[in-house]
């Protein structure tokens, strides 16, 4: 039988965006009594160098009890596992910021984790703490909103039956018109 504490996973990159996620992290399993499991997937052969520097990435955490652990393979797939294997109830990453054409290109790690988790994500994008979302998560501030159906854009967020809202995939497009414009006009005649 589990206990009744939350499960919060956090997982890191240790970019200057997860170092973000990680305050909101760390916000939310305070203010819910969280056990907090912080997880970084490196590549194999190199878990032992990487769990040294989790061990010392994850001393910011004092006063909540912390699991810290490191996995190698496919970043996403080994999230998602996590996860279902150890009844996390939710899941917070850092996002790199990128949209349009980039986002596009190179994917995102947090939108396939966002597509195939069984338990509500948490992106948190880089700007965030600037905007003051760090001392409204320490002062309890925050709230999880889960749309009703359980459903949201993979883009804003916002209660959506589609992956991507109708305003972020004009935008998407707007965006790649734009880059497109551009680069014609670069194209000498």
């Amino acid at each position: 039988m589990r206990d009744t504490a939350p499960r919060i996973l956090f997982a890191t990159d240790f970019s200057e965006g997860s170092d973000v996620a990680a305050e909101v992290a760390l916000a939310y399993a305070r203010r819910l009594g969280a056990a907090l499991h912080v997880l970084h997937v490196t590549r194999d052969g190199l878990e032992d160098q990487m769990a040294r520097a989790l061990g010392e990435h994850v001393l910011r955490f004092a006063g909540v009890p912390v699991t810290a652990v490191v996995e190698s393979g496919s970043v996403a797939e080994r999230i998602v596992r996590y996860a279902q294997t150890r009844g996390i109830d939710l899941i917070v990453l850092g996002t790199h910021g990128r949209t349009g054409f980039t986002r596009a290109l190179l994917g995102s790690m947090a939108e396939r984790v966002a597509r195939t988790a069984s338990c509500p994500v948490m992106t948190v994008p880089p700007a965030a703490i600037e905007g003051g979302l760090s001392s409204a998560a320490s002062a309890g501030a925050l709230t999880l909103a889960v749309p009703e159906e359980g459903r949201s854009c993979l883009v804003c967020q916002a209660p959506c039956d589609e992956l991507i809202c109708e305003s972020c995939r004009a935008q998407i497009r707007g965006e790649a018109l734009q880059r497109k414009l551009e680069e014609y006009q670069k194209v000498p005649l």
